[in-house]
């Protein structure tokens, strides 16, 4: 999951196109690479924010993100709130 993957990334791995790949894996997904790529890591983050207590920093490098600030935005605009109260909210239970 710490792979920074890119739907350029994911096409040329499967020697597509970047238009092409992106065709084909709405048609198959029924969504966008990228929205999948981003649903994907915030699924997996979510699992660590609940199951550890790791940074949240941490959590961003362990599932792609570059920066806490970039998966803090991800996060909330997936999860509808930022990871520091997802997890606080888990906390309260």
């Amino acid at each position: 999951p710490a792979e920074p993957w890119s739907v350029e990334e994911l096409a040329k791995r499967a020697g597509m196109s970047r238009s092409g790949f992106a065709a084909r894996f709405n048609e198959l997904l029924g969504e966008a690479p990228g929205q999948y790529l981003t649903r994907w890591r915030i699924q997996l983050a979510s699992q660590r924010l609940r199951d550890t207590d790791e940074s949240i920093a941490s959590v961003a490098a362990k599932v792609g993100y570059g920066s806490e600030s970039a998966f803090s935005r991800a996060f909330k605009r997936e999860a509808g709130r930022g990871p520091a109260d997802f997890r606080k909210a888990l906390q309260k239970g």
